[in-house]
């Protein structure tokens, strides 16, 4: 009787497709709770660079975190289930960080412990995994660590040059709290591709809220109203160099619309799901990037940081009411100037002022996708709520009072103080 003979197999065989699946849907549920969490944190950081630097990080990260999940349900065909199932003490323990004590101790959080956790089981994953069989988790993992180790760097260089303005209370509660969210990364079993332990997260204590009164630093003039006109109608918008400076103004006090996208990610999340999570992400990264246009412009005009209007009245209009508002004041605003940018591009271009044509060029097209998003997200969350999808009205007109009823508070000091700061602006540049 002859004996069976086979060929031995090697190393590729390590994970099949539903071990691969298992693990790479660990990965997505971390990154969505990551994101989640730097969304809901964006009003809470008071250092202008990182309420722009961040929005960038989260929004690669739901790239990342989106081919995760496309991949995943590849792998699983047919079947589409994202749950959490045993992964719970993982997703638990990125909302625990949501819990840090201040802006510090929460950005120390990401670079020291989440995100080198994550770069770390990324790399263990691609050095005992098949790029042959498993090719498109490779490209877009090794994206994901490059991204990773920039995000660690960006972060950590940040940390440095402001912590010696940091009051000592604040760090010691950071070191703190870091060492304690450490141990419990290690009770959990860290961020690996075997399942973590079934544990119970003991600092995840309460839920987190985003904050409803923003945080600025104090570097710049910061103010309620960003601009005469919005308080005082016999005040011009302005045609020429005016109309250059109050566009990038407004530019740059998009940073209400930065801290509503997040707020309003962090806020729906769990009821619009994945789909709006992606889109919000794309929406505060966007709104990041106009601040940015603004204040470009601006420095490259020769101004300082305190010399600029930082304001917060449309944030503020939406405090303590119903988040659908935070959304509807996005939507609003998106619609409300679109139809205006198209004249002042051409303005722009008339001006020879190619920079400004150039940022409200890209600007409009980003507005277009955005007002997509408010439609669709606002319809939904109004179908959640057994009222019509397709009449939103109300929670425009509810926005335009609430609006209404902030600039309606302003006082002669505040009309006094942005036109001193305007009129300081504007005399800069005709002298």
């Amino acid at each position: 009787m002859t004996e069976t003979q086979y060929l031995s197999g090697n190393s590729r065989g390590t994970f099949m497709r539903q071990d691969t699946a298992v693990i790479l849907k660990r990965f997505y549920l971390i990154e969505q709770a990551s994101i989640i969490g730097q969304a809901g944190w964006l009003a809470e950081i008071p250092y202008f660079e990182m309420k722009t630097l961040l929005p960038k990080m989260l929004w690669e990260e739901a790239m990342t975190a989106d081919m995760l999940r496309k991949r995943v349900i590849e792998l699983r065909f047919p079947s589409r289930m994202l749950e959490i199932g045993t992964d719970q003490p993982l997703v638990d323990y990125i909302r625990s960080c949501y819990l840090a004590p201040n802006a510090i101790a929460y950005m120390m959080g990401l670079s020291r412990l989440i995100k080198p956790a994550l770069r770390s089981a990324y790399q263990t994953y691609l050095n005992v995994a098949d790029e042959i069989g498993d090719g498109p988790t490779y490209r877009f993992l090794r994206v994901a660590i490059e991204e990773k180790s920039r995000h660690i760097d960006t972060l950590e260089k940040f940390i440095a040059s402001v912590i010696g303005d940091v009051p000592q209370e604040e760090i010691e509660q950071a070191d703190a709290w870091i060492q304690q969210q450490d141990l419990w990364l290690q009770k959990v079993g860290g961020f690996g591709l075997e399942a973590p332990n079934a544990i119970t997260i003991e600092p995840l204590t309460h839920k987190y809220e985003p904050a409803e009164v923003p945080a600025r630093e104090e570097s710049f003039h910061k103010v309620r109203f960003y601009w005469p006109d919005i308080v005082d109608s016999t005040f011009p918008y302005g045609n020429g160099m005016q109309l250059q400076l109050r566009s990038a103004v407004s530019h740059f006090n998009e940073v209400w619309a930065v801290e509503t996208g997040g707020f309003i990610l962090y806020t729906f999340a769990e009821e619009l799901g994945w789909s709006f999570v992606f889109d919000a992400a794309r929406w505060v990264y966007d709104e990041s990037r106009h601040v940015r246009m603004g204040y470009d412009r601006l420095v490259s005009w020769g101004y300082e940081d305190h010399e600029l209007p930082l304001g917060t009245y449309i944030y503020d209009s939406s405090k303590g009411q119903d988040p659908i508002y935070r959304l509807g004041m996005l939507f609003y605003f998106e619609s409300k100037n679109i139809g205006k940018k198209i004249d002042r591009i051409k303005n722009f271009e008339r001006m020879q002022d190619r920079m400004s044509q150039h940022d409200m060029d890209f600007d409009w097209a980003d507005e277009t996708i955005h007002t997509g998003y408010g439609k669709t997200w606002l319809s939904e969350v109004l179908k959640n709520r057994g009222q019509d999808p397709d009449d939103y009205s109300h929670v425009k007109n509810e926005c335009e009072r609430l609006v209404s009823k902030v600039v309606e508070s302003v006082t002669e000091q505040e009309i006094d103080e942005i036109k001193q700061i305007a009129s300081r602006m504007i005399t800069r540049q005709t002298q």
